[in-house]
């Protein structure tokens, strides 16, 4: 079977929380693989090491208004924004001030960074792509603030789909799986629970962070033209289970 690729020659896209090994890191890559222009940010003071001399990096808080509105303001045009920045602490998250804290960067920073970059992707005609997760679809025990902050982001790409259509920004989002990234990292430390994903995936494995690109860049694509509010879920049939 031949490669999927993707043209995005001349694109400005910005994608926000990939200054770590993962999801956000592997969509940058791949954009611009494809030819785009792409920063991208994280809350970390450098991105990854391989990450340092290939993209243009801002450190940025996503919990923090003016600095989000500052990034905005010097950014002249974008046609594609990426919203990945999230945290979780599996088994922390009951307590209600880091609850607040999921919630603050999960949710609320989402929205943030997309009110903020609302004219340039007015301008551009652009994109607006939110990740979101499967644990939007169902409850999770031991992070319930990451699946409630993501059921959220589901809904607010749907609110955003109607109110910006007008605009014609195009506003999707994904829902990954398991994911093997640094985020997961502590997850993974129980054997009992990675094999429990594995034998419920369908496909038989936990995803990588190459698996999640090219949705995006589809979703980002005119291929996906007529597709606005939408969610796709990449996780190897795990929610379908």
């Amino acid at each position: 079977m031949s490669k999927l690729t993707f043209d995005f020659s001349g694109a400005r896209v910005l994608v926000v929380g990939a200054s770590r090994a993962g999801i956000g890191a592997a969509i940058a890559r791949a954009f611009q693989d494809a030819g785009a222009h792409v920063e991208i940010t994280g809350a970390e003071a450098a991105p990854a090491p391989e990450d340092q001399a290939r993209f243009t990096y801002h450190q940025l808080d996503v919990t923090d208004l003016n600095a989000v509105r500052a990034l905005a303001t010097k950014t002249e045009k974008l046609d594609i924004l990426v919203n990945g920045a999230a945290i979780t602490s599996r088994g922390e998250e009951m307590a209600p001030e880091f609850f607040q804290k999921v919630v603050d960067v999960n949710l609320f920073g989402t929205f943030r960074t997309a009110e903020a970059f609302h004219a340039q992707l007015k301008a551009a005609k652009g994109v607006l792509i939110n990740i979101a997760s499967m644990y939007a679809s169902f409850g999770s025990p031991r992070n319930p603030a990451y699946g409630a902050s993501k059921a959220a982001v589901q809904q607010l790409t749907k609110s955003l789909a109607i109110a910006w259509a007008p605009d014609g920004i195009r506003v999707n989002a994904i829902a990954p799986g398991f994911i093997v990234t640094e985020q997961s990292a502590k997850s993974r430390t129980d054997p009992n629970h990675v094999a429990a994903v594995n034998l419920r995936t369908p496909m038989g494995r936990w995803g990588k962070p190459e698996d999640i690109a090219p949705p995006v860049l589809f979703l980002a694509s005119q291929a996906a033209g007529f597709m606005t509010g939408t969610c796709l879920a990449i996780d190897g049939g795990y929610s379908v289970v």
